[in-house]
């Protein structure tokens, strides 16, 4: 159940039902040569409807911008300041706060969001502890990496050996291509496997790697591999986010 699909009084009626919503994040940022710029976006609101459809749980909105200014020095990049990013999702939680949600489960697409999504969670917490007027008190918040559900690992190895990288990834390109197969763009890389290393800022990020991948090869993603990535990240963020409602 997709909440800007809803009316107001299913709102209200769901809410009689469970206090739990899904938050899909994810980023827009350059994913290499062959990946989308929305990837990361992409892979966080397909695991959240996945998960959603199997729990019964609403799915908010996508927050499909985050923390990415290492990225643009690539066109279309577009990126939030850490302080942006934690105002977009304070206000986001506390919004749907005010009506009656209670325990907020964020579906992250981007690695670069894990920091910034924590201090939001800080933030948000802060308020209730220092008693400050207006602020609902019992919020629960979690974060879940899609890539790291107990089965998509294993897959990762086994499909793409040595290949899988830091950014740019086989796993992540074939997600989207399952999602969208009409934008798929299959091709051979020059080298094979992405240089790795650490990197500054922008400028530096795009000296050191000059076509956007981390020590990846999505030149070996698919389509067939992405349909068995969604299955295992929808299958694990589900019976870990069935773990933490329960608990």
């Amino acid at each position: 159940m997709l909440l800007h699909l809803q009316t107001w009084p299913d709102i209200d009626a769901y809410l009689t039902k469970s206090q739990a919503i899904l938050m899909p994040i994810g980023s827009t940022e350059q994913h290499g040569p062959n990946g989308l710029i929305g990837t990361d976006a992409i892979c966080a609101e397909a695991v959240a409807k996945g998960v959603g459809e199997k729990l019964g749980l609403l799915v908010a909105p996508t927050i499909a911008v985050g923390m990415a200014q290492h990225h643009l020095a690539f066109s279309g990049s577009i990126s939030l300041r850490p302080s942006t990013l934690i105002a977009v999702i304070r206000d986001n939680v506390l919004s749907l706060a005010r009506h009656g949600f209670r325990d907020f489960y964020f579906i992250n697409g981007h690695g670069g969001n894990i920091a910034t999504i924590t201090a939001a969670f800080s933030e948000i917490h802060a308020e209730t502890s220092f008693g400050k007027p207006g602020n609902e008190s019992g919020l629960r918040l979690k974060l879940r990496n899609w890539w790291e559900a107990p089965g998509v690992g294993p897959l990762s190895r086994e499909l793409f050996p040595g290949a899988e990288g830091h950014h740019a990834t086989p796993s992540e390109v074939s997600l989207t291509w399952a999602i969208h197969p009409e934008a798929a763009r299959p091709m051979k890389l020059d080298p094979p496997i992405a240089p790795s290393g650490g990197f500054s800022d922008a400028e530096d990020y795009r000296r050191r790697f000059p076509d956007g991948r981390i020590g990846s090869n999505p030149g070996l993603a698919s389509r067939e591999a992405g349909e068995r990535f969604y299955a295992a990240a929808v299958e694990g963020v589900a019976e870990d986010c069935r773990s933490w409602l329960a608990s």
